[in-house]
This record gives structure tokens, sequence and C-alpha cells, in this order.
């Protein structure tokens, strides 16, 4: 990793450990976690700490919930696997962790800058977008100036995008863009599927031709209203949760991280929930 992680956020004294929330008297009690940890990249490298603390929005948190935290909160990316150990979860008052229940910190998302292509031209390689219900019924607030957040895995090998991959961003009301960097050989998890439903992610896209490899009905050129095939689990997570979903997007490396506003709106057609998109994004102001 070419920068050094901030320090880990650590109080002197642990209070013991309340496995119920409550302090007896109907009162929230918060608690937070601290653990020993060993992340390795998908780019390669590892990083290794010792009684790290987290924030957690329930004393009854998992170890998979617990270790999501942990990568938001140091803002890592690219992460392939997270190893906890020494797990203990007890009532302390939250501290403000990045990306955890208490964090506020996050900026609102700048206006006014250039606009960026981010479908393909070609009838070949349309950029499609696809909708739990009926084009028709689309609501533009789905699909317009919608932050975007761009999870950059290029590099990373032709690895399944996981929740190490997306635990590092604030995905609530969000466009969760996957620039991959290659057609196919990244499909995202289910478990990242369900990851990203329970975040409140808004809309999910992916450079890709298909969100999932095993998909077999990705827009190539069809007249709207082609076949979808059989849903694979990711998508069917997605769009079973009311997200939209866009495959074979474009110009993603021309995105920062966050701050765009993606608007990718289809034609008003009944009848159908799959058709192509144009889609591009407006770049925050500098």
């Amino acid at each position: 990793m070419s920068d050094a992680p901030p320090a880990p956020d650590r109080p002197q004294d642990p209070a013991a450990s309340d496995p119920t929330g409550d302090d007896g008297a109907g009162d929230r009690v918060d608690h937070r976690a601290s653990f020993d940890a060993t992340i390795t990249f998908g780019n390669g490298g590892d990083l290794t700490v010792h009684g790290f603390r987290v924030d957690l929005p329930s004393p009854r948190c998992g170890e998979d919930e617990i270790a999501a935290l942990f990568v938001a909160s140091l803002g890592l990316l690219m992460t392939d696997e997270v190893r906890l150990s020494d797990v203990r979860v007890f009532p302390e008052p939250h501290k403000g962790t990045r990306g955890g229940p208490s964090d506020r910190s996050a900026p609102p998302p700048g206006r006014g800058g250039p606009l960026v292509e981010l479908d393909h031209a070609s009838p070949a390689a349309a950029t499609s977008i696809e909708t739990p219900a009926d084009l028709a019924a689309l609501r533009l607030s789905r699909v317009a100036d919608l932050p975007a957040v761009v999870v950059r895995v290029v590099g990373a090998g032709p690895l399944p995008v996981g929740v190490g991959a997306l635990a590092a961003f604030d995905v609530r009301g969000a466009a969760v863009l996957l620039h991959t960097g290659a057609r196919h050989g990244h499909p995202l998890t289910p478990e990242a599927a369900t990851w990203l439903v329970e975040r409140g992610a808004a809309l999910v896209g992916t450079d890709a031709a298909a969100l999932d490899d095993t998909f077999d009905g990705a827009f190539d050129g069809a007249p709207a209203g082609a076949g979808t095939g059989p849903a694979t689990p990711a998508r069917r997570i997605l769009l079973d949760a009311g997200i939209p979903l866009i495959e074979g997007l474009a110009g993603l490396d021309g995105l920062p991280p966050t701050g765009a506003l993606l608007t990718a709106v289809p034609p008003r057609l009944a009848g159908t929930r799959r058709a192509p998109v144009r889609a591009f994004a407006r770049l925050p102001a500098r």
C-alpha cells in the first residue's frame, strides 16, 4: 500500500462486557468491539493490527460485520480477506469511527463540474439498465443525480467482488459503480449484494458485460424487451430489493471514488424491464 492507514481509534480502558445493550433504565448503551486482525489485499500485500476498536450498531454484531466496519474505518480498498481474532464486545460510548453508526463526517457530493459519458456507443457493447419493475414506472429519482461511489478492482485479478471491496465506502443512497476494467471475471458475490441492500444503496452498476458472470441475458444490442434469462444470486438479491442495475458501463476511470453525480435514464417504455441507457456523470466542481 502506498498510503499508511490512519492511527487506530483506541481509548484507554474498556468497560466490562454487557450483551444486553441496555443500562437497566431503558436507555440505549453504545457498544464497541476490540480485536486483532490480519488483512490481505487483492493487489498484493497484507496488514496486521492488534487491539483495534470500532463502534458497533449493536452488541450482537457478528465477526463478518465487525470486519466490514474495520475495513470502513480505515478506508481500505481492494481487500481480499479479513481474519479476526481475540474479538471482545463491550459497552463504551461511540467515538465516531469512520463508517460506523455514529459517523456524521461524510461531506455532500459536489456539483457544477463537467460531464463525463459513461455508456458505449457501439451496439455490440451496449450499456443497459435493468429495473425491478416496468421501465414506464421507473421514478427519475432512482436514476438521476445519484451520488456515485466508484469501487475500483482493476488489477486485482479475476476475483469476485466481495464485501471487502465495498466496506470502505458509505453507499447509502448512492450509485455503486464497479470499475473492473474487464468484460468478465469480476462478478458481485451474493454476500456483497446483501451488504449493499442492507446499507441502502440506490443503484448498482458495473463496466463488465454482466453483474454475474453466469447471467446469460446481458444486453448485446438486442431490442428493448429482450429476454433477461435466469437471474443469478447477486442480481436476484438486488432486484428483489428494488435496486436498478446497469451493465456495460464505460469511462469509470474518469470518475473520482466519490463526489460525482450519476444519471442513467432509460426510455420510458411499457412492458419491459431492460433497455439500453445513456449514462453520464457530473464531476464535482473544482
